[in-house]
């Protein structure tokens, strides 16, 4: 068996993970990292030059950046007053988490009736590592995780769709890391995993889709659990 080391998730083939120039998609990161953790303040004006400045490039990678970021939600541009960083609160993380109970239950009804036998031991050889690496290591989870859903939704005629899963996914993933796994959630990611590749393997598309929408909003749940915790711990 590989080791999960060796794994490290990609964006569904076609789908350019941020769409940038090199020089700016690592900008990106940077400045996205910096707004997680809370570097960024929620509502702090985010000046070119002087996150140029910051990161030791020019102005035009900060400007792709702060478009990019201004995709995802984590940047507001307002007129005559610039960028600014948005809050990284409880109505973000809800929305994000509901778009994916929209649209991922389509396209795993679509996999389910397309899935090949490749497809699904794919999906058994990514979950065995997830199940080997148990959480251990939280980085190679996330990884892995997002591998075992990439297996479902790469294939997909709609390219749009799978863009903005890959794109709403990674928001949460992002935000998502900073917290841990309750030994509830463990268990039902691990459960619900095995319940959706049983259906895979029964053509059972319904069943799939209402599973995918329980796992997606669990996880979406998790997070807002997480963070109400870290506020009452900061008001109290």
């Amino acid at each position: 068996m590989a080791e999960t080391s060796e794994f490290r998730a990609q964006p569904p083939e076609g789908i350019d993970a941020t769409g940038a120039s090199s020089e700016g998609a690592s900008v990106y990161q940077l400045i996205r990292d910096d707004i997680i953790e809370g570097r960024l303040a929620a509502n702090e004006r985010l000046v070119i030059t002087d996150l140029a400045r910051r990161h030791g490039t020019s102005t035009n990678p900060v400007r792709e950046a702060l478009q990019l970021l201004r995709g995802e939600g984590f940047v507001t541009f307002v007129p005559n007053r610039g960028a600014r960083v948005r809050p990284i609160d409880q109505d973000f993380v809800r929305d994000i988490y509901e778009i994916g109970v929209l649209i991922e239950p389509s396209l795993t009804r679509w996999f389910v009736n397309m899935a090949t036998v490749e497809d699904i031991a794919e999906l058994e050889r990514i979950q065995s590592l997830i199940e080997e690496n148990n959480f251990t290591e939280t980085v190679r989870h996330s990884e892995l995780d997002t591998a075992f859903h990439t297996v479902m939704y790469r294939k997909h005629y709609n390219r749009h769709a799978a863009e903005l899963w890959w794109k709403h996914r990674e928001v949460l993933r992002a935000v998502g890391r900073r917290f841990d796994f309750t030994l509830a959630r463990r268990a039902a990611i691990l459960s619900e995993h095995r319940e959706l590749i049983a259906h895979v393997k029964a053509g059972r598309a319904n069943e799939a889709a209402e599973l995918i929408a329980r796992h997606v909003e669990g996880s979406g749940r998790h997070i807002l659990e997480h963070m109400r915790a870290r506020n009452a711990a900061r008001a109290g």
